[in-house]
C-alpha cells in the first residue's frame, strides 16, 4: 500500500496527483489518500467510482478525509 498526504493542496492538484500514482501502481495495489480541501473530498471519490476503482472510507471529519483506493 502507497500512502499519499495531500491535506496541504487545493483542488485540482490532489486529483491531478492521484491520477498519476494510480497510473503507476499495478493491478491490486492500494493508494491510501490523506485530503483535507471540501472540493477535493467531493470530486476524488465520485472520479474513482466512476472510473472503476474500488472505494473505502476509512476517516472522515471536518478536517480530514482518509480513503482507500484500490486498482
Amino acid at each position: 500500500m502507497k500512502l499519499i498526504d495531500l491535506t496541504a493542496y487545493r483542488c485540482p492538484y490532489p486529483l491531478v496527483q492521484i491520477k498519476l500514482l494510480l497510473k503507476q501502481l499495478p493491478q491490486g495495489e492500494t493508494l491510501k489518500v490523506l485530503l483535507s480541501d471540501p472540493g477535493s473530498c467531493k470530486d476524488v471519490p465520485v472520479w474513482a467510482k466512476k472510473s472503476g476503482y474500488q472505494i473505502s472510507l476509512l476517516q472522515q471529519d471536518k478536517s480530514i478525509m482518509a480513503i482507500n483506493i484500490t486498482k
